[in-house]
């Protein structure tokens, strides 16, 4: 009989096992990680197929991940999350250490508040939640339309609506802000997620953020970006964290914002790779390059559009083609929606049910105004799930031996 063991819980271990929360280091890579915990490099990397061991190399610094010891101390666990869906799943079957991907189990609240301005938006928000994710999203998505600074008086008011993941009873990922108002002078400014995932004010004109450049011009997308997807063939989740560009070795790759090159160099996974840091917690990732352009170095700026290497083939590849991966503070976002498109207001039905939609958040935001609407702290959950198995939220692998 297939047996599943009940949840991890917080107030007293279950069957002695022991579960501990570490942040990962800023510059560990996967191997590092494997070794510095004696675990076996061959069962856990070198025996992977070349997409796990691609995503290997997506684990980014600062994010939590849990190990779990059974009452010898022996690691019988491990959850590295690889994105707010996927995470890597390290476990102990007869005595034998294995490696899976398997979806985060998380719980999405949409959440509000609203308060008085004090200082600033920004210090505020922090200074109201501890979030400076908040803080940052909020700040953000008004920097191109509206000068703080300048307009901004004691006793405005701001409200933000948005949406947080849970992971192990704990916000995790960035949150989604939804719609947000902020008062200047009088004035309300409002800004709206729209459904095709822009941001749009009062007028239904798309508000402009943070947009991209193509880095591979006339290039054949050969692969979108997906958080998580099930291989029905081999009953593996997958995920591809970027957009694949095919193209002819040597085709010139053009940085796709204006940022400084904070790593470049060679790995197993992605070959030659150069990543850029740009404004307001945004990177780039550009692998699988033939070679970098002379003159290209870790510490140069570079400018939208300047070339900065060559399509290729270089590490786990099958052909040439630039691997291109969108990095919001560590967490991976779909270039393709990010790409420089010309801002547009929306007519027609779009129009129509836009406004359907910010008549809601208007609404809504009214309510919270009128209420004052304070920041919910939270409260820490009695329990903990770490997957689902289609049924149950579960802590094993199901023992095939009984």
């Amino acid at each position: 009989m297939i047996r599943f063991f009940i949840l991890f819980l917080f107030t007293i271990p279950l069957f002695a096992a022991q579960v501990e929360t570490f942040r990962w280091s800023n510059g560990e890579t996967y191997l590092d990680f494997l070794e510095k915990n004696n675990l076996p490099l061959k069962h856990l990397y070198y025996n992977l197929d070349e997409d796990e061991q691609q995503l290997t190399e997506e684990i980014y610094s600062g994010v939590h991940y849990q190990i779990s010891r059974d009452k010898n101390n022996n690691i019988d666990q491990i959850f590295i999350p690889l994105n707010d869906e996927l995470q890597i799943h390290i476990y102990k079957h007869n005595s034998e250490y294995l490696f899976e991907t398997v979806p985060i189990i998380s719980e999405t609240r949409v959440e509000a508040f609203t308060l008085k301005i004090k200082h600033s938006p920004y210090l505020d928000i922090i200074r109201e939640t501890g979030s400076t994710k908040l803080a940052t999203i909020f700040v953000s998505s008004f920097k191109h339309s509206l000068d703080f600074k300048r307009d901004l008086r004691k006793g405005d008011t701001l409200a933000m609506i948005y949406e947080q993941k849970y992971r192990l009873g704990k916000p995790f990922s960035m949150p989604t802000l939804k719609a947000a108002m902020i008062e200047m002078r009088g004035k309300k400014h409002y800004i709206y997620l729209n459904d095709d995932g822009r941001f749009y004010n009062e007028d239904a004109k798309e508000v402009e953020g943070f947009l991209l450049g193509n880095p591979v011009r006339s290039a054949r997308i050969s692969s979108k970006f997906t958080k998580r997807r099930y291989h029905p063939i081999l009953k593996k989740y997958r995920a591809h964290l970027g957009v694949d560009y095919a193209a002819s070795r040597g085709t010139p790759i053009a940085a796709a914002g204006s940022g400084r090159v904070v790593y470049m160099g060679r790995t197993r996974g992605y070959g030659k790779m150069i990543k850029i840091q740009h404004s307001d917690g945004y990177m780039t990732l550009y692998a699988h390059q033939s070679s970098f352009r002379k003159g290209i170095r870790k510490g140069s700026y570079v400018k939208k559009g300047q070339i900065i290497g060559y399509v290729g083939s270089t590490g786990l590849s099958t052909g040439p083609h630039l691997h291109f991966g969108l990095y919001s503070n560590g967490r991976a976002i779909d270039p393709l929606r990010v790409v420089q498109v010309a801002t547009k207001k929306l007519s027609g039905a779009e129009k129509s049910a836009f406004l359907k939609l910010k008549s809601n958040y208007d609404e809504s935001i009214a309510l919270h105004i009128a209420n004052e609407t304070k920041y919910a702290r939270v409260s820490t959950s009695q329990s903990i799930c770490y997957f689902y198995n289609g049924e149950y939220c579960v802590q094993d692998k199901p023992d095939s031996s009984s």
